[in-house]
């Protein structure tokens, strides 16, 4: 069985879940904590030590670069998901840059304004100092205070997925590609919390949202 070592607001770990769940694959997700990544560590032979992390038998597998995708290819090639055809290649990984990029750094803040609604209490601590030694002291009480121009930043940002489901059902085609599973990551991060929703002035993302939570992969009509 696959296992899947993660935590469970991460948009990268809710990228690979969400591909898994599709595929209906049988995997355990094992929790680690934010703070403590020894079994990591460990796993990686002391070459990795962030999440998601993927076993498969013998496979330990981990990114090797901020837009390798090994996880998500190695899952999609492993199960015959058809989430990377050739003829998208080189169109993928502009969208996937710019919802793991330009996406990601207004929702993950957006998350963690509400880290306190899930983070485990015995975890509160480290959750802070990680968040502050990367980002700043006082990191998370300042995006508090800029919630609204985040709000106003996400909403412009989803512009650009909201007009490419004008014509189509998924952002891409007529059946959901790996693209389409990075941003629904984003998204679940950002309504993690559950302080949020869709803005109202992105309907087409919502149905969007919708539809992938019932997709099934391999993918049929």
């Amino acid at each position: 069985m696959m296992r899947l070592y993660q935590f469970d607001w991460s948009p990268y770990c809710l990228v690979l879940r969400g591909i898994l769940d599709a595929s209906a694959k049988s995997y355990q997700a094992v929790q680690v904590p934010v703070s403590e990544r020894s079994v990591i560590w460990r796993l990686t032979k002391e070459r990795y030590y962030q999440v998601p992390v993927l076993k498969d038998g013998r496979n330990v597998l981990f990114e090797t670069g901020p837009d390798s995708q090994v996880l998500a290819k190695y899952v999609d090639e492993r199960l015959g998901l058809g989430l990377f055809p050739r003829e998208w290649e080189g169109v993928q990984p502009l969208i996937w840059r710019y919802f793991e990029n330009d996406v990601e750094d207004v929702t993950f803040r957006l998350n963690d304004i509400h880290w306190r609604d899930f983070v485990p209490k015995k975890e509160h601590c480290g959750f802070v100092r990680h968040k502050e030694r990367r980002f700043g002291r006082g990191c998370l009480e300042t995006w508090k205070q800029q919630e609204s121009s985040l709000l106003d930043s996400l909403e412009r940002l989803l512009l650009i997925p909201e007009e490419m489901l004008a014509t189509r059902p998924f952002l891409l085609t007529d059946r959901p590609l790996f693209a389409d599973f990075c941003l629904r990551g984003m998204l679940s991060n950002f309504l993690y919390s559950g302080r949020y929703s869709i803005p109202s002035t992105r309907p087409r993302l919502s149905g969007w949202m919708e539809r992938m939570g019932r997709v099934r992969l391999p993918y049929r009509a």
